[in-house]
């Protein structure tokens, strides 16, 4: 039986979480982004209990997953408070991965995560910050083995899953975990069904400074994680940076972005497919066409202000490569040489050799997600009239749908 309620309120959430890791200290002040948080939590969670109609085991698992937020919140805060130090170490000018969902961008940034140059947040340390992690037992660190354990319980309520997205506790992890503590990310409408607080992160949230707030909190996360093992870059991901360019150049004004592209229409099916995949995990109530009907919009909002973010300069021309989806999949390595040849970076062999690798045994890997265009209830003509402005801007071919 699928109810509408999450029953969990803020209240009961923060005090979860002030027993739990026994600190207080939320982090209203500017220097972790201020107070939004509280307002992003707030709207989540009455999304949850009108919109959400969440399983009893669903009502279960959001509880853990907010309070698990909650508490990495209060233990990175406090780490800044007796470590202010941390902040004197830069976080060097990221690559950012911004391609939408289903564009490659995982492929890319798993591949391009292999040179030791880079510094990718990992799935492990990303779920558990504190300790901040160390060079001499970054691959040892007994915390791997512990949300290995977390993503297991995946594989068992939608086994079907880690065909369509790659899990894994030693993989580079997205942005929207790291934002997911600020309450303003994007994360939560793909795996809850909440509508209305997918409208106020796309909208409201960019109005009011809730956006550029969780981008002063992504800063504040990366400073922790590189303290005790930092790299010569930053590399990171996620599609939800497509909405919010200008808030994610304010804070990293010299970030070099990696845009992946692909057919607008295989992008709307293969999200619905999977997000309706995903939200098994919290609900019986999964309808392909609605998840597709809450998204259109978002992906169509996201695809014109990318063109607007390159027409506007709001995404300075030298700092901005374009990859196809068909070349990042076709020929991970060379998309990858096409980033470092773009940026001037130096491929060395051994690194070539990792990227090589990893992309042949992700090939040897089975894959099963199947889904078309018709399970999305969409117009497909009416589709292509309202993306032909952004498919002609980046040389977008259609595919077979």
């Amino acid at each position: 039986m699928t109810g509408g309620g999450n029953c969990v309120t803020p209240d009961e959430l923060l005090a979860s979480a002030r027993e739990t890791t026994g600190l207080d200290d939320f982090g209203d002040d500017e220097l972790f982004g201020g107070d939004s948080w509280r307002d992003g939590l707030d709207v989540l969670l009455k999304s949850l209990e009108n919109d959400g109609r969440l399983t009893e085991f669903g009502q279960i698992a959001v509880a853990g997953e907010l309070g698990g937020y909650l508490a990495n919140r209060l233990r990175i805060i406090a780490h800044h408070r007796a470590h202010p130090e941390i902040r004197d170490r830069d976080v060097a000018p990221p690559i950012v991965i911004i391609g939408q969902a289903r564009t490659g961008t995982t492929m890319l940034f798993d591949v391009l995560a292999q040179d030791p140059a880079h510094r990718a947040p990992l799935t492990w340390e990303v779920e558990a910050p504190l300790p901040p992690p160390r060079t001499e037992t970054y691959e040892t660190d007994p915390r791997i083995a512990q949300v290995e354990e977390l993503i297991g319980l995946v594989d068992m309520f939608i086994p079907e899953f880690r065909s369509i997205h790659q899990l894994g506790a030693g993989l580079a992890q997205e942005c929207g975990r790291i934002a997911g503590s600020a309450f303003t990310s994007a994360i939560f409408a793909t795996q809850y069904r909440v509508p209305g607080y997918l409208r106020w992160w796309s909208h409201d949230a960019v109005r009011d400074g809730h956006v550029a707030a969780s981008y002063t909190w992504h800063r504040r996360f990366l400073e922790v994680l590189q303290s005790g093992h930092p790299g010569e870059r930053w590399l990171v991901k996620s599609p939800a940076h497509v909405w919010t360019l200008p808030q994610l150049l304010a804070e990293y004004p010299d970030a070099l972005l990696v845009q992946t592209h692909r057919d607008p229409a295989r992008i709307m099916a293969s999200t619905a497919s999977m997000l309706a995949s995903l939200r098994h995990l919290y609900t019986d109530d999964v309808d392909v066409t609605e998840i597709s009907a809450e998204f259109a919009e978002l992906i169509l909002d996201g695809l014109e202000r990318t063109v607007d973010a390159r027409l506007d300069g709001t995404v300075p021309a030298g700092q901005v490569i374009d990859l196809q989806f068909a070349d990042v999949m076709g020929d991970a390595l060379g998309a990858a040489r096409a980033v470092y040849d773009r940026f001037g970076f130096e491929l060395s062999a051994d690194t070539a050799a990792r990227m090589a690798r990893f992309a042949r045994d992700y090939a040897r890997e089975p894959r099963g997600h199947q889904y078309t265009f018709a399970d999305t209830g969409m117009d497909l003509d009416e589709l292509r009239r309202r993306t032909a402005r952004y498919a002609e801007h980046f040389a977008v071919t259609e595919e077979a749908v």
